[in-house]
């Protein structure tokens, strides 16, 4: 057995195996079985190079590991082309890590080139740390994944120091350039090594976590806090809320003023939004002070402005979803190039990003296309309901959709009237079955209509129910005289009270 497969035994045995097992099973990263394997070779390490080979070990044990674990989500969740494209930012974003460690491009290309499982791991990190959203059919932003895998790349090479390319190139096969010395004392055997030396990842992380908390917490020598701190609650923030964005982003603990935060809070003034709603647009969004006004956030919105978004609407666009900013123009033109297939006029499709930016950020394969085929099994106008409706294209079939349409179905509604009602009001769907749709149905039957009263004015379900809908019909009930729904509800008190006046008449 080679040392590295020896390496490879040792790091199934250290992370499955009981300290209390007298006879603890050895398993490789196949689980196959391995009996009486001798790991006396590893006591004659210096303890230096010990403790490096066994942070590697731990490193490919985890990685083993990951195709039973993350692997299972990755094929369920993540489509293949949506994989792909994750592997290129991958690769992109180790690219310029390396260069910033000194590494010329072509060197940088080459070790790309033969890194295939390494990018292949960092893909499986990138998938664990945002589970959430992939399951709920959102793709990353850009600046997303780079966020992922940076703060993992530099915990790795804080570990591995100049072994760190070759752990890149040799993943998971781990280098060894150590040779054994058979005059180092036996006595230093792995099993004495205690767990808690052993630096992961994670602990690297919560580290860098806590050293840019504590440019907030700790003022230091000068007694001041970083000229962006200062900024940033100057504009409004509130100094808690900035601890907290560095908790879940340590990097903004360290951004520049005059370089990142303030050119990019001035652009947002400049475009019309009022310095009260910086905070709240920096709380959603912090990776937005960190993109490039000329290579990103200028082009994005110039990409925008020439679909037809209307500049005027750019500050309630933005306030309202300040991530759109964030996006490649490539996941910027897939979602636009799927309303266009779907036919919507230019026109339409400046309306739909200006009222539901955040339709950017729904995966055009496993939401966007799903939701229109389900609705276009039910015979819905997918254009017209894209237009009236956008925010419908967000929801979940199996949790929102389909227990609504089974909802009209089982009281009564076919699937025509159904399709008839979406037409009539596209929102329809994105009304909660159990706060909204059944308490106004309740009430409905209540009120001596005929079913196909909804069908005629569906948007019943729209109104409150206690502010709107029982104080009107109350009215209408004292007085004696019956209106139609739409009557009751859609007319201002004004028109109201005129349509109630000649229906008294009438009698």
């Amino acid at each position: 057995m080679t040392n590295s497969s020896h390496f490879c035994a040792y790091a199934d045995y250290t992370l499955c195996s009981s300290s209390s097992s007298k006879n603890p099973t050895i398993s490789t990263s196949r689980n196959m079985p391995l009996n009486h394997v001798k790991l006396n070779f590893l006591s004659k390490l210096p303890r230096t190079s010990f403790m490096l080979h066994l942070k590697l070990i731990v490193c490919k044990a985890k990685y083993a590991a990951e195709p039973e674990l993350e692997g299972r989500f990755t094929q369920r969740v993540v489509p293949a082309n949506l994989l792909a494209a994750e592997k290129e930012e991958a690769k992109a974003v180790l690219t310029l890590f390396l260069k910033r460690q000194g590494v010329s491009s072509s060197v940088a290309a080459r070790t790309i080139n033969k890194s295939d499982s390494f990018i292949d791991h960092l893909l499986s990190q990138l998938h664990s740390v945002h589970k959430a959203r992939y399951l709920v059919g959102r793709e990353l932003t850009t600046l997303e994944i780079r966020d992922a895998i940076i703060p993992y790349l530099e915990s790795l090479l804080e570990e591995y120091g100049g072994l760190f390319m070759d752990v890149v190139e040799n993943f998971p096969q781990l280098p060894v350039d150590e040779k054994l010395d058979d005059d180092d004392d036996e006595s230093s055997s792995a099993k004495e090594v205690p767990t808690t030396q052993m630096s992961t990842p994670a602990n690297d992380l919560d580290s860098k976590k806590l050293k840019a908390l504590a440019r907030v917490n700790d003022l230091g020598s000068t007694g001041k806090l970083p000229p962006h701190i200062v900024y940033l609650v100057d504009i409004g923030m509130e100094l808690e809320d900035i601890k907290q964005i560095i908790r879940k982003f340590p990097a903004f603990a360290y951004y520049s003023l005059e370089g990142k935060i303030k050119p990019v809070v001035e652009f947002l003034l400049d475009l019309g939004i009022q310095e009260s709603d910086i905070p709240t647009i920096i709380n959603k969004r912090p990776q937005l002070c960190g993109i490039s006004l000329s290579e990103n956030l200028i082009p994005t919105m110039a990409f925008l402005e020439d679909l037809g978004v209307d500049k005027r609407q750019w500050a309630k666009v933005i306030y309202r979803f300040p991530a759109l900013l964030t996006y490649s123009r490539t996941k910027l033109k897939a979602t636009v190039d799927f309303l266009y297939e779907m036919g919507l006029p230019s026109e339409h499709v400046s309306k739909v990003l200006t009222r539901c930016p955040n339709i950017i950020s729904y995966s055009v394969e496993d939401k966007l296309r799903t939701t229109a085929e389900y609705f276009r099994s039910m015979g819905v106008d997918i254009a017209n309901l894209l237009h009236r409706a956008p925010q419908t294209f967000g929801l979940s079939i199996e949790a929102n959709l389909k227990p609504v349409t089974e909802f009209f179905l089982e009281n009564g509604y076919s699937m025509r009237d159904l399709t008839t009602m979406v037409s009539r009001y596209g929102a329809l769907y994105t009304f909660s079955l159990s706060e909204n749709l059944i308490p106004k149905w309740e009430f409905f039957l209540t009120m001596g209509y005929p079913k196909s009263e909804l069908v005629k004015f569906p948007q019943y379900f729209g109104y409150s129910l206690e502010d709107r809908i029982k104080p009107r019909y109350k009215i209408v009930k004292d007085s004696g005289v019956k209106l139609i729904l739409n009557q009751i509800l859609s007319l201002s008190d004004q028109e109201f009270d005129k349509a109630l006046k000649r229906k008294i008449k009438k009698i």
